[in-house]
C-alpha cells in the first residue's frame, strides 16, 4: 500500500512537471526572468501589458477621434462616407486580432508575426502624416513645400495607412496583449466582474485624455502636426514591448483553436444537409454529427466544447446592434456635435471632446458597481447575475438613439451661424454643443453596463480549454455591429437619396435614422430578455448546460495519467522492492 501511494505521488509530480511545460514561457524568455520570484513576475507582466494596451488604446483613439472631421475636410468626402470609413476602420480593428491569433497559433510563430505587426503598425501611423501633406502648420514659407500628393493618390495612402494600422493593432492585441495575459483561470465571478469593470475604466480613462489632448491638437493649434501623435506613441509602445519582451509575449494554452471550432459546425452542417432524415434518430443534436462516433472526424470533447459555445451565440448576436447603436458616438453623434455651435467662454471646443461626455459616466459608475456587485456576489443564494446589466443598459442605448433624433429636431429650430474649423469656415446650428450632452451620457451608461457582463459571461460559462475562442466570438460579433452601422448608413442614404443621412443635416431628416435605430434597439431589448434566464447562474462551476462535464475533465487527465504511467512502467522504477532470494 506505501508503494501505490508512492508511485501515485511520482506521478501526480510528472503530471504537474508536464503541465507546467505546457504551458511554459515561449521560446526566448530570459532566465533572468526566470528566476524571479512568481508574484512579483506576475505582477511585472501585469502592468507592463497593461502599458502596451493604453498605449496602443491611445494611437487607435488618436486616428479615429477626428477621422471624420479628416475625411470631410481634408478628403472631400460627404459625411455618410466618411462615418462608413470611421465604422469600417474600428471593425476591422476588432476583427483582425481574431485572424492574428490564429495566424500566431497555427501558421506563424508568435514572435515573428508580433515583430511583423509591430512594423504594420509603425508603417500604418507613420504614412497617415503623409496624408496630410504638406505641413502648412510647420513650413511658414509655401514655396518650400516638399510635394503635394493628389485626391486620388492621397485616398490611396490614406486606406493602405488605416489597413496596415490594423493589422498593427490586431496583433498587439492579440500576442502582447491577450486577455489571458492577466491570469484570470482562478477567478470567481464576483473577481472577474470587478475586473472587467476597472479594465474598461482605465481604457476609457485613456480614451479621454486622447480625445481631450489629440483632437483640439488636430483641429486646433496644428491639424497636420496632430495626425504624428499616434505616430509617436506608437514609438512609445515599440519601446516598452522591446524592453520587456520576454516577460511580456505570453503563450496561451493549446487545448482549442477557433479552426477546430469552425470545422465542427462545417462538418456537423455538411453531415446533416447528407443524412438529413436521420437528423432526429440517432443524435441529440445537429453538432453531434461531427463525432467520430457518428461518422465525424472531432473527438467528443472538441464537439462538447463547440456545443458549450454555440449556446453562447444568442448572447452575441443580440450584442450586435448595440455595437452600432455605441457607433454612433464616432459617427451620427459627431455629425451632429460638428453642425453645433462649438463656441464656450470665447474658446472652440474641439468635435471629439464631446465623446468625454460618454466616458465620464463610465468613470463615476464602474466604482459604484464594484461596490454593489462585491455586496450582491456575497449572497450566494440571491441568484445575482449580470443580464440585468445588459438589458437596462441595451434600454439606456435605445434611449440614447431615441433622445439623439429628438435633439437633432431641436438642433434644426435654431438660426444658422458661421463657425470654423481646421480653418474652414461651416454654416452650422447656433445650438450649443451641450445640448446633445443627454445622448452621450446615456450610451456612456450603456457601455458602464453592458460591456463588462457580456465579457465576464462569455468568459465564464465555457470551460476554461475554450475561453480564449469564446472572447473571439463576442470580438468577431462586436466588429459584426461596426460594420452593421456602416450598412444600415449605406442603405438609409441610399434607399432615401440622401435624406436620411444628408450630407447637409439642415436639409434632411437625419432624426429619422436615429428613431429607425432606436426602434431596432428597443426590438433588440426585449429580445435578450426573453433569453437571459439562460445565463443567470454564474456561479455554479460545472453545469450540464454551460462548463461542460466534470467527467470529461477528469477523462482527460486520467488519458494522459495512464500515458505517463506507461512510460514510467517501461523502465524499472527505482522504488521498486528488490525481491528477496
Amino acid at each position: 500500500m506505501p508503494d501505490t501511494d508512492r508511485r501515485e505521488m511520482q506521478e501526480k509530480q510528472l503530471l504537474n512537471h508536464m503541465a507546467d511545460k505546457e504551458q511554459g514561457l515561449t521560446p526566448g524568455r530570459s532566465n533572468r526572468a526566470g528566476n524571479m520570484p512568481q508574484p512579483e513576475k506576475k505582477l511585472r507582466e501585469a502592468i507592463c501589458v497593461l502599458l502596451v494596451e493604453l498605449c496602443e488604446r491611445f494611437t487607435f483613439f488618436g486616428i479615429v477621434c477626428n477621422m471624420i472631421l479628416f475625411c470631410t475636410l481634408k478628403l472631400g468626402y460627404r459625411n455618410y462616407q466618411a462615418a462608413i470609413v470611421n465604422m469600417c476602420f474600428v471593425g476591422t480593428s476588432m476583427l483582425t486580432p481574431v485572424l492574428v491569433g490564429w495566424l500566431a497559433e497555427c501558421l506563424v510563430g508568435r514572435i515573428k508575426l508580433v515583430c511583423i505587426c509591430m512594423f504594420l503598425h509603425f508603417l500604418g501611423t507613420a504614412l497617415l502624416p503623409v496624408v496630410a501633406f504638406p505641413f502648412e502648420d510647420i513650413y511658414f514659407d509655401r514655396r518650400h513645400i516638399l510635394h503635394t500628393l493628389t485626391k486620388r493618390e492621397q485616398k490611396v495612402v490614406f486606406y493602405f495607412a488605416l489597413l496596415t494600422a490594423s493589422l498593427g493593432i490586431g496583433g498587439i492585441r492579440a500576442i502582447v496583449c491577450p486577455l489571458s495575459a492577466y491570469h484570470l483561470e482562478n477567478c470567481g465571478p464576483k473577481e472577474l466582474l470587478s475586473f472587467f469593470n476597472w479594465f474598461y475604466w482605465l481604457v476609457n480613462l485613456n480614451s479621454a485624455v486622447v480625445f481631450v489632448s489629440i483632437s483640439y491638437i488636430q483641429q486646433s493649434v496644428a491639424r497636420n502636426l496632430g495626425i504624428l501623435i499616434p505616430f509617436v506613441s506608437m514609438l512609445m509602445a515599440m519601446i516598452t514591448i522591446r524592453m520587456v519582451r520576454d516577460e511580456m509575449i505570453y503563450k496561451p494554452k493549446t487545448d482549442s483553436s477557433l479552426l477546430t471550432t469552425f470545422g465542427v459546425i462545417a462538418a456537423a452542417l455538411k453531415t446533416c444537409c447528407v443524412r438529413y432524415r436521420y437528423f432526429t434518430a440517432g443524435t441529440a443534436t445537429w453538432l453531434d454529427h461531427a463525432k467520430e462516433n457518428h461518422g465525424g472526424h472531432y473527438s467528443e470533447t472538441q464537439v462538447e466544447s463547440t456545443k458549450l459555445l454555440a449556446k453562447l451565440f444568442p448572447l452575441f448576436a443580440f450584442q450586435i446592434l448595440y455595437r452600432t447603436c455605441i457607433m454612433q458616438i464616432p459617427s451620427g453623434y459627431y455629425l451632429q456635435t460638428m453642425n453645433s455651435n462649438l463656441h464656450f467662454s470665447g474658446f472652440v471646443l474641439p468635435v471629439a471632446a464631446m465623446n468625454v461626455m460618454s466616458i465620464v459616466p463610465l468613470l463615476v459608475l464602474v466604482p459604484i458597481l464594484d461596490c454593489i456587485n462585491s455586496y450582491l456576489f456575497s449572497f450566494k443564494d440571491t441568484g445575482h447575475s449580470p443580464t440585468i446589466y445588459i438589458i437596462v443598459g441595451q434600454l439606456s442605448a435605445a434611449l440614447s438613439v431615441m433622445v439623439a433624433g429628438f435633439s437633432e429636431i431641436h438642433r434644426k429650430h435654431f438660426p444658422q451661424v458661421e463657425q470654423t474649423l481646421s480653418k474652414e469656415v461651416l454654416l452650422v446650428s447656433s445650438m450649443p454643443c451641450f445640448h446633445l450632452a443627454p445622448q452621450y451620457i446615456l450610451l456612456g451608461v450603456a457601455e458602464a453596463l453592458v460591456t463588462p457582463s457580456c465579457s465576464l459571461l462569455s468568459f465564464r460559462l465555457v470551460p476554461e480549454r475554450i475561453r480564449g475562442i469564446s472572447m473571439h466570438f463576442l470580438t468577431l460579433f462586436n466588429g459584426a455591429g461596426c460594420f452593421m452601422g456602416a450598412f444600415l448608413v449605406q442603405t438609409a442614404h441610399a434607399s432615401t437619396h440622401g435624406n436620411w443621412f444628408p450630407h447637409l443635416l439642415h436639409e434632411g431628416k437625419l432624426e429619422r435614422f436615429f428613431f429607425f435605430l432606436a426602434f431596432l434597439m428597443l426590438v433588440n431589448t426585449l429580445g435578450f430578455w426573453t433569453i437571459a434566464h439562460r445565463y443567470n447562474n454564474v456561479n455554479e462551476e460545472y453545469t450540464n448546460e454551460f462548463r461542460g462535464s466534470l467527467s470529461e475533465e477528469k477523462l482527460l487527465q486520467h488519458k494522459k495519467a495512464i500515458k505517463h504511467y506507461d512510460s514510467i512502467l517501461e523502465s524499472p522504477p527505482i522504488w521498486c522492492p528488490v525481491k528477496e532470494t
